[in-house]
């Protein structure tokens, strides 16, 4: 009831603030979870540059297993709305039907991949030099799928009850312990990248169990129990078609790097692959603070919303967008100036380094303003927008960015600098037509005279 209140009747600014910086705190922990790996295996002597290929090919798989998980996570958003009209039975079955549609999407993927593995990997830009460090990659990383569903999937349950700092330990638990045993499984035991991916599955499990411990323990509000686990199709097509706009945001980026890797190895060679991977990496370093800023703002506006109390839905929105505008201009403001040191982080390798810098400032150009996309397009999930937040996420990467990559190097003959381009030009159509469309509608689901 204390976080109940504090989402209703606390000062906004605070709020958003108390919320917030441990979500923040926790993507940047997780951005560090993710690209951690890289960081190490472009160090191994004599194959880092091939290793980091490799891991760079594996990625669209691991971006699509995160995608399932926000797919079915989004039973969160809709469990904070049902709370502030305060139907806690509501809630937690929803928490129950996400923990239930995690496990069997963990099972399914877990089967498809590990079967068909090589295949994928080549069709998503390995050659005969990285497929090896890909494959041993993936198989490892395969058999702690149903550790990373559940983490990221419930662990949006705990956010989204206000309690936030528990949910950065959630990651930071994994993160730490990912980040001190990489190094020890890499070079001391000398298992390369088969190291990385078994450091990563210690972490994400451990990472589970706390969040497992957590909805089932007496501190939440909405307990995790077999009961609500069981399956509600109403509940479970609710959860889906709200999840249907983070899932194409992530699923859309496994598509984007197969375009990216493949035209890189067309247009290129192994190193630009390397190169790509290296900027998918720097490009979360926006993305992700952003994204944990938008989860904190979260269950206030969707608290809020569903109490109809607008001011307070507004109010929040307007801190959200001005402080992502300037987020996301500051930031890449540092990667244009600099962009060598930000490579240097992944790699030593001064060949990768001077292919990249010019790529790098031009790839992350559109970025600037990213941070007017992610508060409107963050603020429909929360207000319950499926079909604004599904089409949001489709124009950016499906609609724009995925055709630009294919035709600009062809009607150009620019090569992999027409796929470097292709990025910040969808980038900034794609904030005009949200931006746009997000004023438009909130004016009419703000209206406080709305039946």
């Amino acid at each position: 009831m204390e976080n109940e209140n504090k989402l209703g009747t606390a000062p906004i600014g605070r709020l958003i603030l108390s919320l917030s910086l441990p979500t923040v705190a926790a993507q940047l922990v997780n951005l560090l979870y993710n690209i951690v790996d890289r960081m190490y295996v472009g160090r191994i002597p004599g194959t880092g540059s091939l290793a980091l290929a490799g891991l760079g090919v594996t990625f669209p798989i691991i971006m699509l297993i995160s995608a399932f998980a926000m797919l079915a996570g989004m039973g969160a958003p809709r469990a904070a709305i049902a709370m502030g009209a305060n139907n806690y039975k509501q809630a937690e079955k929803y928490l129950g039907n996400s923990a239930l549609l995690l496990v069997i999407f963990s099972v399914i993927l877990s089967i498809v991949f590990f079967f068909t593995k090589d295949s994928i990997l080549m069709a998503f830009g390995a050659s005969e030099n990285t497929l090896p460090y890909a494959s041993d990659y993936i198989t490892i990383y395969l058999i702690g799928t149903i550790f990373v569903q559940l983490t990221l999937g419930l662990n949006m349950f705990i956010t989204n009850q206000g309690f936030s700092k528990t949910s950065m330990i959630t990651v930071c638990i994994g993160a730490v312990l990912n980040i001190a045993l990489d190094p020890l499984f890499i070079f001391a035991f000398g298992m390369g990248v088969k190291g990385a991916a078994l450091a990563t599955i210690i972490s994400q499990g451990v990472s589970c169990l706390w969040v497992l411990l957590f909805l089932t323990g007496k501190r939440t509000m909405l307990k995790l129990k077999l009961e609500s686990m069981k399956p509600d199709m109403r509940i479970i097509l609710s959860i889906l078609a709200l999840g249907v706009s983070p899932f194409v945001m992530q699923a859309t980026e496994c598509l984007i790097q197969l375009t990216f890797n493949k035209g890189m190895i067309t247009y290129g060679n192994d190193m630009y692959v390397a190169v790509m991977s290296v900027l998918f990496s720097i490009m979360q370093l926006v993305w992700m603070p952003l994204s944990g800023f938008a989860q904190g703002v979260q269950p206030i506006i969707g608290f809020n919303y569903g109490a109809r109390r607008f001011d307070r839905v507004k109010k929040a929105f307007r801190i959200q967008f001005t402080a992502s505008i300037i987020f996301s201009l500051v930031t890449v403001g540092a990667v244009e100036l600099i962009p060598g040191v930000f490579l240097g982080l992944f790699s030593n390798d001064s060949a990768l380094i001077d292919a990249g810098s010019n790529a790098l400032r031009l790839f992350m150009a559109g970025m600037a303003i990213m941070g007017a996309q992610s508060a409107c397009q963050q603020t429909f999930i929360a207000l319950g927008e499926a079909k604004s937040s599904m089409f949001l996420a489709l124009l950016r990467k499906v609609i724009l960015l995925f055709p630009l990559a294919i035709i600009i190097p062809i009607v150009t003959g620019t090569g992999v600098w027409g796929l470097f381009a292709a990025e910040p030009i969808s980038d900034v159509i794609a904030v005009c037509v949200t931006t746009t469309m997000f004023f438009a509608r909130s004016k009419k689901l703000l209206d406080p005279n709305r039946a």
